[in-house]
């Protein structure tokens, strides 16, 4: 990606993409943990029963202290050694995430992308691994793979991509009209934030992904007029469109009727 001198020895969006928009960039990185103490502080002050984690697992401290207040601990994890990294942090489930889920994938290492391994196969290799609750999560899209992951040693599954055309999915129509197109694939990128996320593969993600690096949050601040404008005009080819592998499942109904169908 170019943006003119912007972000000089890393990504930027092209100023044409910019343009089209009449949308403003970054001049410079912006890094930032995205008020990271103060959600924990809100946290602690107004306890909730449960709390998930990805894109890394907390620090002592932090997880100490969510314990002592109540909140059960959940830690997404991509592998064996995310989920004993996740045992000996003192989390109380895993949220155990395949490679074919849609959005940016939990992974603890985001410079390498995850081995595209089965759900199945995962969820039987972290049961045997470790003694706490699993939540299996990823590219889950008929009850036929639910029964699967729960065969396999899972304790839960999670959905996420099939309700995303739900009566009650807030959904951009650029989202919606992404989904609804059957011929497009999901690839793993990184082109939207710099860091690995399952996506519908559009014009942006093409032109972009290859030349794209780690660097998040700095490319997901950069990109981010880029999409707000994308969305709020309806095109699908210049905003992220986060996705499963089964993606062509997903259907507008009530959630509640999609989830009596997955059961």
């Amino acid at each position: 990606m170019e943006v003119g001198n912007r972000f000089e020895g890393g990504v930027a969006v092209g100023s044409a993409e910019a343009d089209r928009y009449a949308v403003g960039l970054p001049d410079d990185p912006i890094e930032d943990d995205d008020a990271w103490r103060d959600k924990i502080d809100v946290l602690l002050e107004h306890p909730v029963p449960v709390v998930s984690f990805t894109f890394g697992i907390p620090d002592a401290a932090s997880l100490a202290a969510l314990r002592d207040v109540g909140t059960l601990l959940v830690q997404t994890v991509t592998s064996v050694e995310e989920a004993g990294a996740a045992v000996d942090a003192g989390v109380e489930a895993v949220a155990v995430q395949a490679a074919g889920a849609g959005g940016h994938s939990g992974t603890l290492t985001p410079d390498r992308v995850p081995p595209d391994r089965p759900l199945t196969a995962l969820v039987s290799e972290i049961r045997a691994a470790v003694a706490l609750p699993i939540l299996a999560a990823g590219g889950l899209a008929s009850a036929e793979d639910v029964a699967a992951v729960l065969a396999a040693g899972a304790d839960a599954a999670v959905v996420g991509t099939v309700l995303l055309l739900a009566d009650e999915s807030g959904a951009s129509a650029a989202h919606r009209a992404g989904l609804l197109d059957h011929s497009r694939e999901t690839a793993v990128m990184r082109a939207w934030t710099g860091r690995p996320a399952r996506g519908l593969r559009n014009a942006f993600s093409d032109a972009y992904d290859a030349v794209a690096p780690t660097g998040y949050p700095a490319v997901h601040h950069l990109t981010r007029p880029l999409r707000r404008a994308a969305a709020s005009a309806a095109d699908p080819e210049r905003v992220n469109l986060w996705a499963g592998t089964g993606f062509r499942a997903a259907r507008q109904a009530p959630v509640s009727e999609i989830l009596r169908g997955l059961a």
